[in-house]
């Protein structure tokens, strides 16, 4: 075998130049990466844990994490302190609008005319306790004592007929409109008001008794014909918590049935307005059916003859209030012998309702069949009761419609002043009462048809939405504020240029410790300048059918209240009030919350065939 001896030369060469290199590189130091070649891969740190019972996590990500999550709570404490402490410009409570604002004036009217022992509460700094005797000391009489109710108007009479009427109708507009009263802050306030007239109806008759054969009408006297000199509420000019002259109580045992119905009337609507309260709107369900039996049994109007109430508060009839006072009692109870008696063809026909004539559709507190046949209406709009009541039922919301009619000046039923105040009573005076009576209507017809998803109601052939009934009612409501040819309310401390001069007993004497008897207050009734209290919230009659007013005080057309008068106005100030809040319209169920359901009866079939 050949050896090469060039290879084996080569190789040795090789292997020294090896060396030399080896020996090189010793001789330098090495880096990191070329030491890792050499000693292999090093050895990794151990990484720690923390154990968080359930879960085990690494200790950096641990940190991290609660880390970001104080970052983060810091920052939302550094911006919750940034915002709190920054000022910021909160949006206006809008004002209220000007019916709220009236609205609460004439509410502090009914407590100025508070008899009784007052409340502490009462808000009327010159008025104080009076009438405190009445009906006191009658041996044999049917009643204990007759304390409490509200004066009339500036005298102080007790009319009871009219003062119910007053309650019946505060207690329909709370029935309707307690939203609104709550949003104004009133439900509290007019819930009291009520309450004080009914308790003291309940004084007026033996309430707790089965039946009845008396009832009280009148408490004190204004008899002033043929000269009577003799000291009463008409003659004397005294504050009421002066008084020393003697107060004769009226009281009929038959023949009263308007006051009878128009009592239970105001009883049931109030018992609907304290139905969370169960005893005491038990007991006036209980009076309610008591005094409308009696109204019904004994028949004829209660200011007829001699009565003194003919002067001032004459009845024309007794069968509205039949139907009237026969609603409510239905309302109140759910017995459907109540809607059986007023939905009697007869009864309608007795109460006027298709008379027609230049009062028809005027509401006030002698004729209730407007208000009466609006209220049935109610009942056909949200119960649709069917048969037998349907044809009646269809008939009084048609007569409703009708009415609704002749309030639009395009129809000329009614006239109306230069200034549009709409003449119910043909220009007779002290218009406003019934002015906002059929304000108060037209709102709450309205409401009922917007309620009943219906957009108006028909006038012939011509159609008109709902909102043409609450244009005429804000006109008329307005023209009262001060919308008026003479620039001025109508209503005592509203605006600014308001009566100074209001025909009112209380309000025209001032209160100085000083006690003017049955004369002696005349020169108060007299005197030419402003009254010293102002009766706030007070409704004056109002102008005449030129729009002219006179402020004097013994001018007793143009500037006394009334309870009556007062009562349309506040029902027609909450119907209109807060509409731009909207705090909701009427309250459908509340009314119906004693009728059960009703179930239609079918019709009667109809006669055999014959051939």
């Amino acid at each position: 075998m050949e050896i090469n001896t060039a290879d084996s030369a080569t190789d040795d060469d090789r292997s020294r130049n090896l060396n030399d290199l080896d020996r090189a590189a010793l001789s330098r130091p090495l880096d990191e990466t070329q030491q890792s070649w050499l000693l292999g891969p090093t050895e990794q740190k151990k990484k720690k844990y923390v154990d968080l019972g359930c879960i085990i996590v690494s200790r950096k990500i641990f940190v991290w994490t609660v880390g970001t999550l104080v970052a983060a709570a810091l920052l939302a404490g550094f911006i919750t302190l940034i915002v709190k402490t920054v000022p910021r410009h909160h949006p206006k409570t809008p004002p209220p609008d000007n019916y709220t604002i009236a609205l609460h004036k004439a509410l502090k009217f009914f407590n100025a005319q508070k008899s009784g022992k007052l409340p502490k509460h009462n808000n009327v700094s010159w008025r104080g306790n009076s009438g405190l005797q009445d009906g006191k000391g009658e041996t044999g009489s049917f009643y204990k004592d007759l304390v409490g109710g509200y004066y009339d108007a500036g005298d102080a009479i007790k009319f009871n007929f009219p003062m119910a009427y007053a309650m019946t109708m505060l207690s329909w507009s709370v029935i309707e409109y307690s939203a609104k009263y709550e949003a104004a802050g009133e439900l509290t306030h007019v819930k009291e008001l009520i309450k004080w007239g009914t308790d003291y109806f309940l004084k007026t008759f033996n309430s707790t008794a089965d039946s009845i054969d008396d009832l009280v009408s009148q408490v004190g006297s204004g008899n002033t014909d043929d000269g009577n000199t003799d000291p009463n509420d008409h003659y004397c000019w005294m504050r009421p918590e002066d008084m020393d002259y003697k107060r004769p109580v009226t009281t009929c045992n038959g023949g009263c049935s308007d006051l009878a119905a128009e009592m239970a009337a105001a009883l049931a609507s109030a018992s609907i307005v304290f139905k969370d309260n169960k005893e005491y709107s038990k007991k006036l369900v209980h009076g309610a059916k008591v005094v409308y039996q009696f109204g019904r049994t004994r028949r004829g109007r209660y200011s007829a003859g001699t009565a003194e109430s003919s002067k001032f508060y004459n009845s024309s009839m007794y069968w509205d209030e039949f139907i009237w006072g026969g609603a409510w009692m239905y309302y109140a109870t759910g017995n459907v012998t109540y809607l059986n008696l007023i939905t009697q063809p007869t009864m309608a026909k007795h109460a006027g309702a298709f008379w027609g004539g230049p009062y028809y559709g005027v509401f006030s507190w002698d004729n209730k069949l407007a208000g009466a046949q609006l209220l049935l209406s109610r009942l056909r709009l949200f119960l649709s009761p069917g048969y037998p009541y349907e044809e009646i039922l269809r008939t009084f919301h048609n007569q409703t419609s009708i009415v609704m009619c002749s309030y639009l000046p395009i129809f000329n039923k009614f006239n109306r002043t230069n200034g549009g105040l709409i003449e119910l009573n043909h220009g007779a005076p002290q218009p406003l009462q019934y002015s906002v009576n059929a304000a108060f209507l037209a709102t709450l017809y309205s409401d009922y048809l917007d309620a009943a998803d219906t957009p108006g109601w028909y006038c012939g052939p011509n159609f008109y939405s709902t909102s043409v009934l609450r244009d005429f009612a804000r006109s008329q409501i307005d023209y009262i504020l001060g919308k008026n040819p003479r620039k001025m309310s109508y209503v005592v401390g509203f605006g600014t240029k308001y009566p100074r001069h209001v025909h009112h007993r209380g309000a025209s004497i001032p209160k100085n410790k000083v006690k003017y008897n049955c004369k002696g207050g005349w020169k108060w009734r007299d005197s030419k300048k402003p009254n010293p209290n102002t009766i706030e919230g007070a409704m004056v009659a109002g102008p005449d059918k030129r729009d002219g007013y006179r402020d004097v005080r013994m001018n007793y057309n143009y500037t006394e209240p009334t309870l009556a008068g007062n009562a349309g106005l506040v029902a027609a100030l909450v119907a209109l009030s807060g509409e731009e809040e909207a705090t909701g319209k009427i309250d459908k169920n509340t009314i119906f919350s004693a009728v059960p359901p009703l179930f239609p009866t079918p019709p009667p079939p109809p006669a055999p065939w014959k051939p």
